[in-house]
């Protein structure tokens, strides 16, 4: 008997701790409960947390419209989060994945501005600038009538700008090295390739110096004499007299 009841004992304590050792798998939530917690913690401001939700909603793949909403909503995080790659890469995703969605046009003016928030001083690399650009044109092209078009187009010319300053910093640097002929093929082809840059003045100004340099007397005068004729309140226009004179 006493074996009996002991071996009974062993058994039990056996199971007891079979059972005890087992992990408990809480239940899997539904896509949409997942996606209204990504939206309580956005609301919060808690977009790593908010992310991670969505990304569950993401891989569902529970259906085309709450996908497509959740790769959207993370890609907003990541740009309200300050992300500015991420939500690049992902606006770049969505516009891929869904080019026909009706959010087309706010996934470009988003991505434009997540480029824009990455561009460097323009002594540096402009890569960023000129998918900034991309973005923000084809914004205004496929999408005229958008509300932000007039904006869009501050965002373009910025860019542009942004562009022919880096072309004038390559410029100058090879005028300093006395590369004359590649600093002319810079300052030319800036002025050919951005009419409405703000600082066109210096660039006839390092223009003229250029050609002068490398032995273009007329080409140097006519860079000069447009400065001094179109630009009539520039403060280059000091500069260039003396230098005409220092090298004549």
């Amino acid at each position: 008997m006493s074996r009996a009841i002991t071996f009974l004992l062993l058994f039990n304590l056996f199971m007891l701790a079979a059972c005890t050792s087992k992990t408990v798998v809480p239940p899997t939530q539904d896509p949409a409960t997942y996606f209204q917690e990504g939206e309580k913690y956005f609301a919060e401001g808690d977009y790593k947390q908010a992310i991670a939700a969505w990304d569950k909603v993401r891989d569902s793949y529970y259906s085309p419209e709450l996908n497509a909403l959740a790769e959207f909503k993370i890609a907003e995080a990541h740009f309200l989060a300050e992300e500015y790659v991420e939500a690049a890469v992902a606006y770049e995703a969505f516009l891929k994945s869904h080019p026909d969605s009706p959010r087309i046009p706010d996934v470009l003016y988003q991505l434009g501005l997540s480029y824009n928030h990455q561009i460097l001083a323009p002594d540096q690399d402009q890569t960023a600038t000129i998918y900034a650009l991309n973005a923000f044109k084809t914004l205004k092209e496929r999408f005229p009538k958008d509300r932000r078009s007039q904006e869009v187009q501050l965002y373009i010319d910025r860019c542009l700008n942004q562009l022919a300053d880096s072309e004038l910093n390559i410029g100058r640097f090879y005028l300093r090295s006395e590369s004359y002929s590649a600093a002319i093929n810079r300052l030319d082809g800036l002025l050919k390739k951005y009419p409405n840059y703000y600082q066109r003045d210096e660039a006839y100004y390092y223009l003229g110096q250029a050609y002068l340099l490398n032995g273009e007397m007329d080409k140097s005068m006519e860079a000069f004499n447009t400065l001094f004729t179109d630009y009539v309140g520039s403060e280059y226009i000091v500069d260039a007299k003396e230098f005409i004179e220092k090298n004549d």
